[in-house]
Parts: C-alpha cells; sequence; structure tokens
C-alpha cells in the first residue's frame, strides 16, 4: 500500500488550492486501508466512518430498485465521497463495491468539528464538494423517479389497452362469423309478403329500439327471470331458432307487451321469420355497439396518454382544469387501484376556476400522491381513494386521501425530505415527495400532510392568481 502525503491529496483537483500543512493534517488524522476486489466501502443502512478519498482502484455505486441494478457512478482515484461537513446523512443510501483493489483515506466522521473550526480552506474544498455531489446525485435520483414511475404506468397501461383490444378482436371474429348466417335468414324474410303498413310498423320498431338508449340496467338474477320469461313467450307463440333470442330481446329492453303488440299488428305465420330478422339486426347491432365500445376506450387511453405526458409541449404554464391532470393520472393507474380492489371516490367541484400551471410537473404532483396512496392501501380491508377539490378564498385546495393505517408519528416530520422513504428498499428512492414539494413550491403553492391510524391526507393548496 502507498503512503499517502499532503502532495500527494494537492494532486487532486478539489484539494489543489488548500494549504499543505492542512492536507498533511487531514492524511495524518485518517485511516488508511486497502480493500480487496467484490468488497464494499458502503452498503445501504449502515453508519457511515467519515470521507473517503479513493487514491487507486475503481469503487461502483449503485442501488437496488426493483430487483434492477441501478448504476449511479463509478468512483475513480482522487474521487472525494462519505461524510462531507455540513451534510445530514448519517448511513449509507446506495451500495459501494470494489471493481478492483481499492486504496482507501479515510478522515473519521468524529474530528470533523475540529476540520470546521481550525481549517477553513480543507473545509471550503470539501463542502464545495458536497454541493456538487448533492446537485448531480438529486438530478440523477430524479431521473430514475420519472423512470419508475413510467414504467409503472407503462405497465398498468399495457394491461388497460389489452382488455378492449382484445374484445375488438373478439367482436370482430363473432360478427364475420354472425354475418355468414345472415342470406339464410333473409331468405326467410323475402320469402313472405308484407303489406307497407307492416313494413312501417317493423321499421319504427328496429328504428325505436335502436335509438332507445334508456336501457334497463338489470341484476345477474333479474335478468335470467326476465330472459326465462322471454323464452317462455316464444315457446308459446312457436318462434323457432330461440336458443339465443331472448338474451339479445332483454339486452334491448323488449318486453313481454312489446313482443304481444307486434304479433298483433303483424300476419302470425309471417311472425317467427321477422322476429328472427330483428333479432338478428339486434345482435348486429350489438357486437358493433361493442366493437365501438372498445375502440373508444382505447382512443381515451391514448388521449389521456397524451394529455397526461404532454411530451409535445413546452415548460410554459398554461391555463388548466385542475380535473383533467387528476382524472387522466386516474385513467393512467386504473390497472393498480383494480387490482388493489380499490374504492374510488371523486368529490369534486366543477365550478373552480382554471388554474395556470406547468401540467406535466402537475402530473407528476398527482401520479406520486396518488401511487403513494395506493401503495399504503396495500392489504388493507374496504380500500378507499378518496380525492376532493374545493375553493378556499382565493386558493384551489386538492385533498388526496387514503383510509390506510397512517404513518408513524417518529417519521411524519421526515415524509417530504429527500431519499427519505418508508418504503422497502428496492420499492422507492425516497424523492416522490421532494418532488411533489418542488413543484408545488414552483407553483407558489404548499402541501401538508394530516395522519392518523385509519387515515392520510396530503392536501395541495395553490394560489388562483398563480
Amino acid at each position: 500500500m502507498k503512503d499517502i502525503s499532503a502532495k500527494d491529496l494537492k494532486s487532486i483537483e478539489v484539494f489543489k488550492d488548500v494549504p499543505e500543512d492542512q492536507l498533511q493534517w487531514m492524511v495524518d488524522q485518517s485511516e488508511h486501508v486497502e480493500l480487496p476486489e467484490g468488497s464494499f466501502m458502503t452498503s445501504p443502512g449502515e453508519p457511515l466512518k467519515g470521507t473517503h478519498i479513493i487514491i487507486s482502484g475503481r469503487i461502483e455505486l449503485y442501488r437496488i430498485q426493483n430487483n434492477t441494478k441501478l448504476t449511479i457512478a463509478e468512483l475513480l482515484p482522487g474521487t472525494v465521497t462519505g461524510i462531507l461537513p455540513f451534510s445530514r446523512g448519517k448511513i449509507g443510501i446506495a451500495y459501494g463495491q470494489c471493481v478492483e483493489a481499492t486504496q482507501l483515506m479515510t478522515f473519521p466522521k468524529e474530528r470533523l468539528r475540529e476540520l470546521i473550526i481550525s481549517h477553513y480552506e480543507l473545509t471550503q474544498a470539501l463542502v464545495i464538494v458536497m454541493t456538487s455531489r448533492v446537485r448531480e446525485f438529486t438530478e440523477l435520483e430524479q431521473q430514475n423517479e420519472k423512470m419508475m414511475a413510467l414504467g409503472k404506468l407503462s405497465a398498468g397501461l399495457a394491461h388497460e389497452l389489452n382488455n378492449p383490444a382484445a374484445a375488438i378482436v373478439r367482436g370482430s371474429d363473432s360478427l364475420k362469423k354472425h354475418l355468414l348466417l345472415q342470406p339464410g335468414a333473409f331468405k326467410r324474410l323475402i320469402s313472405i309478403h308484407l303489406s307497407p303498413t307492416e313494413i312501417d310498423i317493423i321499421n319504427e320498431k328496429m328504428m325505436a329500439l335502436q335509438a332507445n338508449t334508456n336501457r334497463p340496467v338489470l341484476s345477474m338474477m333479474k335478468r335470467s327471470e326476465k330472459e326465462d320469461e322471454i323464452l317462455d313467450w316464444l315457446d308459446l307463440n312457436n318462434v323457432s331458432e330461440c336458443d339465443d333470442m331472448a338474451e339479445n330481446l332483454v339486452e334491448f329492453g323488449i318486453t313481454e307487451e312489446d313482443l304481444d303488440d307486434l304479433k298483433d299488428k303483424i300476419n302470425k305465420d309471417d311472425f317467427s321469420p321477422i322476429l328472427l330478422w330483428i333479432n338478428n339486426s339486434l345482435t348486429t347491432e350489438r357486437m358493433v355497439a361493442d366493437i365501438q365500445e372498445a375502440s373508444k376506450r382505447i382512443a381515451d387511453l391514448v388521449g389521456s396518454v397524451k394529455t397526461f405526458t404532454h411530451m409535445d409541449r413546452g415548460g410554459e404554464k398554461e391555463v388548466i382544469d385542475i380535473h383533467t391532470g387528476i382524472k387522466n393520472t386516474l385513467t393512467m393507474l386504473n390497472h393498480k387501484l383494480k387490482t388493489g380492489n380499490i374504492r374510488v371516490v371523486e368529490e369534486f367541484d366543477l365550478t373552480l376556476p382554471h388554474l395556470k400551471a406547468m401540467v406535466g410537473e402537475l402530473n407528476q404532483v398527482w401520479t406520486n400522491l396518488i401511487d403513494n396512496a395506493i401503495d399504503a392501501l396495500e392489504n388493507q380491508p374496504d380500500p378507499e381513494l378518496r380525492i376532493i377539490t374545493q375553493r378556499d378564498k382565493e386558493f384551489i385546495k386538492v385533498s388526496i386521501c387514503d383510509n390506510g393505517p397512517g404513518i408513524p408519528k417518529e417519521v411524519r416530520s421526515k415524509v417530504f425530505d429527500p431519499f427519505f422513504t418508508t418504503k422497502a428498499i428496492g420499492k422507492g428512492t425516497g424523492l416522490g415527495l421532494d418532488v411533489v414539494m418542488r413543484i408545488v413550491k414552483q407553483h407558489h403553492g404548499s402541501v401538508t400532510l394530516h395522519t392518523e391510524s385509519g387515515k392520510t391526507e396530503f392536501l395541495v393548496c395553490f394560489p388562483i392568481n398563480g
């Protein structure tokens, strides 16, 4: 192991302006070790020993998130790391593993107060290292936080898109098979002779059925009862090929009275093929409506993604309805809400004035707060997420509240601190609420926490006039 002198430290850019006597004092007070390849300089949760200076070798600094290794930096000779003057860090937040045998000089944390009091230039040099490190590390972690959020949203979005896409494939396949059966029904229909009056009656009935959007919403038991009643009526009136007809007729709200009325106006010999044609037309209508609904769902999801990301917008503030971003965020996180069987209660004051804000940034606020609430509701009985918007004089207030276990008293004051997290290792960076606070302050607003057992509320407040 090489002996270290003040001149060796002087050759490092950080210490070039520090007097040699101060550097020699630091060398004399430090511990000098050589770490073998594969060993750890630091690990998450372990107490920090002091200020580390890498003399030779190489150390990889990384974190584990969602069972994935995320490299933060590669520490080369001349790197200064660990505890620095005035830093609040006491435990490691990342792994520092030696990629090769590394010589390390460690100035003990117990002597930092003496360093600050007696060695001004050395303290100044180390403080500059600290401020640069915090800025770079925060930027990297914020980027990681965004990528993690994007990963969660992408997974949920894939599930949300899969359902309507599969419905379109099934619906189009069923519609194709159904249309192949139409010629037979059409042949039976044209073989009968209808008067102009009968044609008008059938045409008006079909138009009324297709235009009726106020169809009954029935429970499964009630629907089954109705279908049995219609099926009995069809059997009594000798209507052929009626096995799947009852379900269709009930779906469109057709009652036995409607069938009696139609039968009284049509020649009884013609009634069965006419009803079969009506049923086939309604089946086609249902299939097209299902495909249309699934297509609309996909279009809505794509629209929500576009509005949510605002990737085609700059960082300028826009006048927006605050509810749009909240609703789009709920859409993006819908799969996670459904997986957790979480009841969402929206108490929105839709008369609120519009707010001038950076839309993409604000969506990050809603994503972090709602996602945290969802995580807090994991394995909770009767989980509920309540979102309330209201006006309080010249302010807009948004409350995001969950009925989870609450946040323990001993950590409530730390929840907005950078890198602090109550989640298990690898499940969070600890930057979510720090990002929320930073963005809200950019909008001249505030975020407050109210929590107790069985309730956690984050209250975001924005001035209307910006």
